[in-house]
Order: C-alpha cells, then structure tokens, then sequence
C-alpha cells in the first residue's frame, strides 16, 4: 500500500511538473499591448500545447510586484533599470536583454495632431492633457522630460491628467476626457487609434531613450518554456511585429 501511494505521488508531481512547463505569465510594459498579443498569437499558433498568458501595467508597479512575489515568469519592461534592479538583486534567471526602444508621440483624438507641437499644449483650447504617471511609468517620466526640455512644464502642469500605464494614457485621450496626450508610438500606430486620430512624433532628443529590456524571472528558472519563448522574441516573425509597431530595435537607428 505504501509502495502504491509512493508511485501515485510520483505520478502527480510528474504531471504537476509537466503542466507547470507548458505554462508562462509574463507581466509586459503596457506599450506593448498590441504589438505582444500578435507575438504570443503566432507562438501560440506554432506551439499549440503551450500556454501563455500576459498581464501588462507600468514597469514600476510590476517591478515592486516581482520583488513581493508576483507569479510572472518573464518581465518585458519599458524602462530596463528595473529588470537590470531585479538581476542586481537575485531575482531573475537569465541575463537582462533590451529588445528594442520606444518613442513617444503627441496623440489626439480631437484635434489634428500632425500639425501639433508641444509647444501647442500651452493653447488655452486644450484644457486636460494625459500622461502616463512619472512616478512609476516610463513613459511618463519620458513625456515630463521633453515638455520641461520644451520649456512648456509649468505652463501645462495644470492641466494634466495622469494615466495608470500608457494604455490608461490612451484611453483618456481617445475617450475626450483629454484632448491630446502623450502616448507610446507603439500604441498610436495600431488600426484602432489610427483611425481616430492622428500623431506627432517627439524628438527623441528631448528625452532619454526608452530603452527596453527583459528578464527571466528566478520563479521560471527551471521553467524551459520561459527560454524558448524569449528566444522566439529575438527571431525574424517577433522582430518584424515590433518594428511594425513603431519600436527601434537595438543597434538600429531612430527616425528623428
């Protein structure tokens, strides 16, 4: 009996193992919304057995949650300090690698953008703009260096609204409770915003860069589906998806 109950937890934990392996969560910075679900969609489609799930938010937050504990398996983060925090402090399972670098636009959904600079938010006719947070979302901190960079932050401060993530930033742009912000080029390129608006592509030389990286975290150490899908990250079918979307692949030029 006890030789049975033995091979039966052998059993168990083997399947256990099995299921853990075929399975990732991966908490993503939230510029990458559209340009990851296309990614995991084509994997998903090659590798039918595996799971994959994604949860995106701003980079900081996902930083504080990895460091409590946080079930993610991998960290696509828009600023790559915070991955580079994680592996100083014994929490990832791989090297950190920047997988491209962001740019950030003037959106609106309201008004003729293209023709906008950001000198153009100190118009008293735009009374909200949204940002992302610059407390904990790179993005954000990006957008309130090229308005100070612009010499406008004093003027527009009051009237900024602050978005959880880059996505939040969007939505409050595309929905009128702001009539312009500055979002992520990776967002304001996808059909649905495209549609609606049109943009102006900020000078990456008001700002630091939106250097972007990944890590493995230590939870996925032994977790071969981790690697396998950061690997298909680096491959020819992802790297054309985030090009597609506006991101500067490493050592590739920016467009001014």
């Amino acid at each position: 009996m006890k030789h049975l109950q033995a091979l039966l937890f052998v059993c168990i934990a083997a399947v256990s193992s099995s299921a853990l392996a075929n399975k990732i969560t991966i908490a993503a910075a939230a510029d990458l919304k559209f340009a990851m679900d296309e990614i995991v969609t084509a994997f998903k489609r090659a590798n039918p057995a595996d799971r994959v799930d994604v949860i995106y938010g701003s980079s900081g937050k996902f930083n504080t949650q990895i460091r409590e504990g946080a079930p993610y398996d991998l960290f696509f983060s828009a600023d790559i300090a915070y991955p580079r925090e994680l592996a100083k402090e014994g929490l990832a399972a791989s090297e950190v690698k920047p997988y491209a670098v962001g740019r950030i636009v003037l959106w609106s959904a309201s008004r003729d953008a293209t023709k906008m600079t950001l000198a153009s938010l100190a118009d008293p006719k735009v009374a909200r703009i949204a940002i992302a947070n610059p407390k904990h979302a790179p993005y954000g901190k990006r957008a309130e260096e090229a308005l100070r960079s612009a010499g406008v932050w004093d003027k527009v401060q009051p009237k900024l609204v602050y978005g959880e993530n880059i996505a939040q930033t969007a939505q409050f742009v595309q929905s009128g409770n702001a009539q312009a912000g500055i979002i992520a080029l990776s967002l304001a390129v996808n059909p649905e915003l495209a549609a609606k608006g049109g943009y102006a592509l900020i000078s990456d030389a008001l700002h630091s860069p939106l250097e972007q990286g990944y890590v493995i975290t230590r939870r996925a150490a032994g977790n071969p589906l981790a690697r396998r899908f950061a690997d298909y990250m680096g491959g020819k079918p992802a790297r054309a998806v985030m090009v597609k979307y506006g991101f500067v692949l490493p050592g590739e030029s920016a467009a001014k």
